[in-house]
């Protein structure tokens, strides 16, 4: 599985490259801090696949980089994805990293 940490992220997001982000969380958790990411919660993972590109990497986040594994798992396995990248330590990960 591919991985990504919050400094190289940061770093994607503002050299403006194309990828997607994508935000496994629940709206609760996306609403008291996001970066920005597409938000589409891990249980309804499968039936919003139209959303995500398979073009363009996909980075997908979560609170701790848990629940963007077993998605990322699931999609590669079940649906052939080859474009998805995990955010290591999600948002703690972040914002330890980045939001000091």
């Amino acid at each position: 599985m591919l991985s990504i940490n919050a400094y190289e992220l940061q770093d994607k997001i503002h050299s403006k490259e194309d990828f997607i982000l994508v935000d496994v969380r629940e709206q609760s958790e996306h609403d008291e801090f996001n970066i920005g990411g597409l938000l589409i919660p891990m249980n309804t993972i499968f039936d919003n696949l139209s959303k995500i590109d398979l073009n363009k990497q996909v980075v997908v986040y979560c609170q701790k980089g848990i629940r963007s594994q077993i998605v990322i798992q699931r999609l590669e396995q079940k649906c052939g994805f080859t474009n998805l990248i995990n955010l290591q330590g999600g948002m703690d990960g972040w914002i330890k990293c980045i939001k000091k």
